[in-house]
């Protein structure tokens, strides 16, 4: 039934799995705040993972594609994801969630003008336009000035680019790296990282009745919504997938209103739309003249 489904439909199908995921994470991740610092948290996350990881690759039998020849990128790689996760996780805790997501959709922005330097690609027009309309969404979103520039907001900036500079460094490990190889490195370089950044003080607090089922949902549903993701992106085009992925906005948006009385603040509507403006611009030039080149 699955192959006679338009490969668009199929794509959707996907997204709303990585939508749904994304943000159950978030709210769950809000919860837990309460009784749980970042660290705690990404270090709970990691050893899920590490289980759902290497049960599905021992079940599909790819543990042989395990090597130690990256594992400098992949730790740095990592290095640079459990920081951003750690900073998104803060952020989720003190700003609006709409605010977040706004913010973290700055990824693609941020890839754009670092790629250059990580990848050797060129700076074309299609990408400074990007750029530009990318910086002024932000601008808009935190209105500085209008608004106190607090912590969260500054966190979830910097996560952003973190996360962008996690996508580089994936697009250089997917040369040489399958997918179980890259998710392994991911779940147990990050759980290590997590054991000592929440264990330095000698205090790490233990799972409870209450909390166990909302720690494993973290660590579940962020390696579900990294999979859809990757899923529809390989079965449709990124100029199909990227605006479904930008619904995510909205729905976070109704969800912080009604579960944590968040105001729905129209500027952070107006700001992801130039942000997804800029993406959605660069990935339709792109797509645009690859068709031209063949």
């Amino acid at each position: 039934m699955k192959d006679t489904l338009a490969p668009e439909l199929r794509a959707a199908l996907w997204m709303i799995g990585s939508i749904l995921s994304f943000s159950f994470m978030a709210v769950a991740g809000r919860w837990l705040a309460e009784g749980y610092d970042t660290f705690e948290i990404m270090l709970y996350r990691s050893l899920t993972g590490i289980v759902i990881v290497f049960v599905f690759a021992a079940f599909f039998g790819t543990l042989s594609e395990l090597s130690t020849r990256s594992a400098p990128t992949h730790v740095i790689r990592n290095l640079f994801h459990f920081v951003g996760q750690n900073l998104w996780f803060y952020a989720i805790t003190v700003i609006p969630l709409a605010q977040v997501f706004a913010l973290e959709f700055t990824s693609p922005i941020w890839i754009l003008i670092l790629s250059p330097i990580f990848l050797g690609e060129r700076m074309t027009r299609p990408r400074i336009v990007a750029a530009v309309l990318g910086f002024i969404g932000v601008l808009v979103v935190t209105r500085p000035g209008a608004t106190p520039l607090n912590a969260g907001i500054v966190m979830a900036a910097i996560a952003a680019i973190c996360f962008a500079l996690t996508g580089l460094l994936t697009k250089r490990l997917t040369k040489t790296e399958s997918l179980t190889s890259i998710l392994a490195y991911l779940t147990a370089t990050q759980a290590v990282f997590g054991l000592i950044c929440a264990g330095y003080d000698g205090d790490i607090r233990l799972p409870t009745t209450e909390s166990t089922p909302l720690l494993g949902l973290v660590g579940l549903a962020g390696l579900i919504a990294h999979f859809c993701l990757t899923k529809a992106l390989s079965i449709a085009p990124a100029t199909v997938v990227m605006p479904i992925d930008f619904t995510r906005l909205p729905l976070i948006a109704v969800i912080g209103m009604l579960v944590f009385g968040e105001a729905l603040d129209p500027w952070v509507f107006v700001g992801a739309a130039l942000i997804f403006a800029g993406n959605y611009y660069n990935i339709w030039s792109e797509t645009r003249k690859a068709q031209i080149s063949d």
